[in-house]
């Protein structure tokens, strides 16, 4: 039986639970931690929990009936938090986006290996049956040399968003749509794709005045694989459509999950492979999809590393790259130079200290609350 603690009962901590209490015979909730304790003790009071609360995480550095802790705080907060856990020989499920920082990543897998405990970095979205397949088909090969890729993470959200005291700051929050909302699909962008080349970028903030950072980016990414790709993240779509579009050889797969293929006509114009497309779509039906959605794919895959001692499918490498990415976009964007990969300490954005000597405060915030309460949250969208 893993022992289970929590930290940070916001909202996402709700998925969390939520997900732990789905495999009630493999892992048990011991220790629900917030300085805000009321908070806690009215998650205990919502799930019938059956654990302790504390304002200090550090009681779970000692505790020996906790294994594994899910860190449900602000991006700023979470390399020291998780790396004191990693240091101590826990387990930890760490929410996206992995630290505000490549220097951060690199602490937390420092920790990592120091301590020997297993870090995992929170991207859901693998764990939907069309996503997984997708990751399985094109592994396949069956589509052939990929050429172009195109993501767009489109979401909106309203000015009351960044009244939350910690969100839209640079300092805190650690950027803005591409940090917090884009880094989703930013990660399926590089499980699918590989790794990157050189990246080229522009933000702006068009649309949220109470806001330091960027609410739409646009991003030219080259692959080391060659194939090229296009990325925007935004708040400012209404209806709030995300898709992820690739084109090979062989046909073009999106998801939300559509297959295409042309063939064509004597003047090279296109029509449509019917038998073709056919194929590939039963092709895709073989491919094997994952036992539970979304968190709780996660929550099952990271119990299941923990139980058969084996990496998580999402380890803090993984996490890693997807920092590097809106890293690099984010040094790309204030320097106005395309960006190289691998990220090093030798860049300017690696660290804090140089990222907030070039970055551009869109708006200076004006409204700021401790919390919006248990009032829940939307995540949109359609993937």
């Amino acid at each position: 039986m893993t022992g289970v603690a929590i930290i940070g009962v916001g909202d996402i901590a709700n998925t969390h639970i939520e997900g732990y209490l789905k495999f009630k015979e493999r892992c048990e909730i011991r220790l629900l931690v917030d300085r805000m304790v009321r908070k806690a003790e009215e998650k205990v009071e919502k799930y019938h929990l059956d654990c302790q609360v504390s304002e200090d995480y550090r009681e779970i550095l000692t505790r020996e009936d906790i294994d594994l802790v899910s860190v449900c705080l602000p991006p700023e907060l979470h390399c020291e938090i998780a790396c004191q856990l990693l240091m101590a020989g826990k387990h930890v499920l760490c929410e996206k986006p992995m630290a505000p920082t490549l220097e951060e990543c690199d602490r937390m897998l420092e920790a990592e290996k120091i301590g020997g405990g297993k870090l995992s970095v929170v991207a859901q979205n693998r764990f939907k049956p069309d996503i997984m397949k997708t990751k399985k088909f094109l592994d396949s090969g069956v589509l052939g040399e990929i050429y172009a890729a195109q993501m767009q993470s489109l979401w909106w959200r309203g000015s009351h968003y960044y009244d939350l005291c910690w969100r839209g700051t640079w300092e805190k929050e650690g950027g803005g749509c591409t940090f917090s909302h884009g880094v989703h699909h930013i990660d399926l962008f590089l499980w699918f794709l590989g790794d990157v080349e050189n990246i080229t970028s522009t933000v702006v903030n068009r649309g949220h005045k109470n806001s330091e950072v960027e609410d739409l980016s646009i991003h030219i990414v080259q692959f080391k694989n060659g194939a090229v790709g296009l990325a925007v993240s935004s708040l400012l779509h209404h209806g709030e459509e995300q898709k992820v579009m690739i084109d090979a050889k062989e046909g073009t797969i999106e998801i939300p999950h559509k297959i295409a293929v042309s063939r064509q006509l004597d003047n090279g114009y296109p029509e449509k492979d019917e038998e073709k497309c056919a194929f590939l779509e039963a092709k895709f039906e073989q491919m094997e999809t994952c036992a539970y959605y979304g968190h709780d794919g996660q929550i099952d895959d990271m119990l299941t590393a923990i139980e058969k001692d084996r990496e998580p499918l999402v380890t803090g490498e993984v996490g890693r790259k997807t920092i590097e990415f809106i890293t690099g976009a984010y040094q790309s964007a204030f320097t106005g130079k395309t960006v190289t990969f691998p990220m090093t300490e030798k860049d300017l954005f690696y660290t804090k200290e140089g990222i907030m000597s070039k970055v551009i405060k869109f708006y200076q915030k004006t409204a700021s609350v401790e919390s919006f309460g248990d009032i829940g949250i939307s995540v949109g969208g359609s993937l």
